[in-house]
């Protein structure tokens, strides 16, 4: 703003002494001059950066920094990340032995974005978002002998509750031979999905604010439960895990990973240097689940 100020008295300095000369021809260049400058004001008024996807070329938002209505740029961050982040769906091998699926991990750089935001200069138009893509890692060489138990566990649970056993099985045929080379990321909600009646899932006890109510999806914590303690066996690294209100009888105290579709997640990263596999059996009329991580032998490293 003082530059601008600054200009315009500079401006209308030189507008004056041309008016002094009393020629019209000199008082038209001296309107010239004058409105030139308010155009140039104006249109740094109304100056809108593209901010961009790096990955396709497309505008995603557009940016004033000389409005005082735009939002911060850490908001304006904030509000990008939450349409552009998207977490790391793993693959997974099918009835066939074949590797399917997975989608890439894409996040935003926040901290980088918001100084890009900070730093604009004049006649910048457009940024070019830093948006970091991660692709899972796994190859189809890699899922061959895939029978090496790196961690298990195994919980039991009673079979003759068949809302709460059906929820077992199915949220466990969910997590079923996922596979996660180096690096790739486990989100448990994302995986299994949202627990509704159009899925299969069934009215059972669960705990909520440390009082045992039906809903539905009631027992998939014992299998976010199993698969935790798998897990931790391993030594894979734990990313985001909650505990219940309440002691559960199916794991000892401490070792249980409750889970709520969009609100309580349990995520893990492989941080090995070989790819594993998730196996998850039920048996519905024993009533017992187990979780076991697998790797190839010749893949493991001491």
């Amino acid at each position: 703003m003082p530059r601008i100020v600054l200009f315009l008295v500079l401006v209308f300095m030189m507008a004056g002494c041309s008016m002094n000369g009393g020629s019209s021809g000199k008082e038209k260049a001296s309107k010239d001059i004058v409105d030139t400058a308010h155009s140039l004001v104006m249109k740094n008024y109304e100056m809108n950066v593209k901010l961009v996807d790096q990955r396709n070329g497309n505008v995603l938002a557009t940016y004033n920094p000389l409005d005082k209505k735009e939002v911060s740029t850490s908001v304006l961050a904030g509000q990008l990340a939450s349409k552009i982040d998207q977490p790391m769906v793993p693959a997974r091998i099918d009835e066939k032995g074949n590797l399917v699926g997975g989608k890439s991990r894409i996040i935003l750089d926040e901290k980088e974005t918001v100084q890009l935001l900070k730093n604009i200069r004049p006649f910048n138009n457009e940024i070019q978002l830093p948006i970091k893509e991660t692709k899972p890692t796994i190859a189809s060489s890699e899922i061959g002998a895939m029978n090496q138990v790196i961690g298990s566990y195994k919980t039991t649970f009673n079979a003759s509750i068949k809302g709460r056993t059906e929820n077992i099985d199915i949220s466990a045929k969910a997590l079923n031979n996922v596979v996660l080379g180096p690096g790739d990321r486990f989100y448990f909600n994302l995986v299994v999905g949202d627990r509704t009646q159009a899925r299969g899932y069934q009215k059972a006890l669960e705990i909520v604010n440390k009082q045992f109510k039906e809903g539905i999806g009631g027992g998939v914590c014992q299998t976010s439960s199993t698969l935790y303690n798998a897990v931790e066996q391993a030594g894979l690294e734990m990313e985001e895990l909650h505990h219940h209100s309440k002691h559960v009888g199916y794991v000892p105290e401490g070792k249980d990973a409750t889970v709520a579709y969009g609100v309580l997640d349990f995520k893990f990263m492989n941080n090995k240097s070989y790819p594993v596999k998730l196996k998850a059996t039920v048996d519905k009329k024993a009533g017992w689940i187990e979780v076991q991580v697998l790797a190839a032998p010749n893949t493991i490293k001491s």
